[in-house]
């Protein structure tokens, strides 16, 4: 029996029974490929051995569906271990793991910052393996809301990427999500029968960071114009704003971005600095917040979370709240990454959500303040983090001197006084 060749008719009768869930997902696997499993005995022991590992395992919904984890709710235990073989996978991917994979960690904290509620439209436009619609739809759950309820849409360019992501939903039940392949900026997919662009309640990504070739060419003449909104289209060779300009183009009126950027989004000045600029005059900003180094695989740089948001509440009118959550207490270091437990997490939330001064770690900077920073919103102009040291007036000093130098002539006093009982008189 030709064991690989089974698994192959086994596997496109699966897409087909779950198209278009599943197109192009199953079948992208060759298992009669001699230059990953090698040669045809060697086929039948490698994937004998793996049929009969898992025919020992119950996999049915009615074994695996569901379990009540501490702290999280009603968990998908089939799809949790997928997100778990996707992660353990990154981490050995190195700096390509960062491609496909968001520390879950710092989705869960974007997701919060959010709070999506059921009933909303979601869209991740790099969605990679899918991770940030997946919590979307947990945190819901979580909160006593539906997640059957909610539209989460996607999309990715990276065809192999697509099929993680798409099992990846399929495996936690979200079985009417809709995850599209292509380029979002010259081939946005999520577009109605007209060809208009979708709009959404919260839109949350990472995207490729500083991506040289975005798509600077087509920009100029985009049918839907999302970017000549803010003065200037963004640089040829950086991609950032262009992918946050697509993001807001697609969040309706009452909704809100987040999303991780490079800090030189912040500051960076020409193309960037008047986007930046329009952005901020619009009043959009509501939160830049600054994470640690090494929290993602294979990339050292310390990324920000930007939200943005269309609705601000009236007493954020005006305001951007900057946090500097690289700070002790707000990360745990490790040995090669640093991490967001889950303390970590509550904190820089509940930082966001009372929107208030902490001392160096928050700032709330009306938009004169930032207009007088020449629109720069590199969080280290606005949170001091400087630890001020007690220095002493001059008069204090020669105090402190004189009562040294008394207690001294005492000690001195006290010690001869002593010397001269035992006969040792000077």
């Amino acid at each position: 029996m030709n064991l690989g060749e089974v698994l192959n008719v086994a596997s496109a009768e699966i897409e087909e029974a779950n198209a278009p869930r599943l197109d192009g997902v199953l079948r992208n696997t060759n298992w009669n490929d001699e230059s990953k499993l090698g040669s045809g005995s060697n086929r039948e022991r490698i994937i004998g051995s793996l049929l009969k590992h898992f025919d020992a395992i119950d996999l049915s919904n009615a074994n695996l569906r569901e379990v009540d984890a501490p702290d999280q709710g009603v968990r998908n235990v089939l799809g949790d271990s997928y997100e778990y073989l996707i992660g353990e996978f990154a981490d050995d991917a190195g700096k390509k793991g960062g491609e496909f994979y968001t520390p879950r960690s710092v989705v869960r904290l974007i997701v919060e910052l959010l709070e999506p509620r059921e009933g909303m439209r979601i869209c991740d436009p790099t969605a990679g393996s899918a991770g940030m619609l997946i919590y979307t739809a947990q945190y819901v759950a979580e909160h006593e809301g539906n997640p059957r309820n909610l539209v989460l849409h996607g999309q990715e360019r990276n065809l192999g990427t697509l099929a993680i992501g798409k099992l990846n939903l399929l495996l936690h039940g979200l079985r009417s999500a809709r995850y599209e392949g292509g380029d979002v900026i010259a081939e946005p997919a999520l577009v109605d029968e007209r060809g208009r662009l979708l709009s959404y309640d919260r839109v949350i990504a990472n995207p490729p960071f500083s991506l040289k070739e975005w798509g600077h060419a087509l920009a100029a003449d985009d049918p839907h114009h999302r970017f000549d909104r803010y003065g200037a289209i963004p640089p040829k060779t950086k991609g950032d704003l262009a992918f946050l300009q697509h993001m807001l183009a697609v969040t309706n009126h009452d909704g809100m971005v987040g999303v991780v950027m490079p800090h030189g989004i912040l500051f960076r000045g020409g193309a960037e600095g008047t986007i930046r600029k329009g952005i901020v005059q619009a009043d959009l900003f509501e939160a830049v917040i600054g994470l640690t180094p090494n929290l993602f695989n294979g990339a050292s740089i310390p990324v920000a979370i930007c939200i943005l948001n269309k609705a601000k509440r009236p007493e954020r009118d005006g305001k951007v709240l900057f946090i500097d959550a690289a700070q002790e207490g707000y990360f745990r270091q490790g040995k090669a990454r640093n991490y967001l437990d889950r303390e970590h997490i509550v904190k820089i939330v509940e930082a966001y959500q009372t929107f208030e001064e902490i001392e160096r770690v928050a700032h709330v900077a009306d938009l004169e303040e930032i207009a007088a920073n020449d629109f720069n919103l590199n969080i280290s102009r606005y949170v001091d983090t400087t630890v001020h040291e007690d220095v002493p007036t001059v008069e204090e000093a020669l105090t402190r001197l004189r009562e040294a130098e008394q207690r001294r002539d005492d000690a001195a006093a006290h010690m001869d006084a002593l010397l001269a009982e035992l006969g040792y008189a000077r």
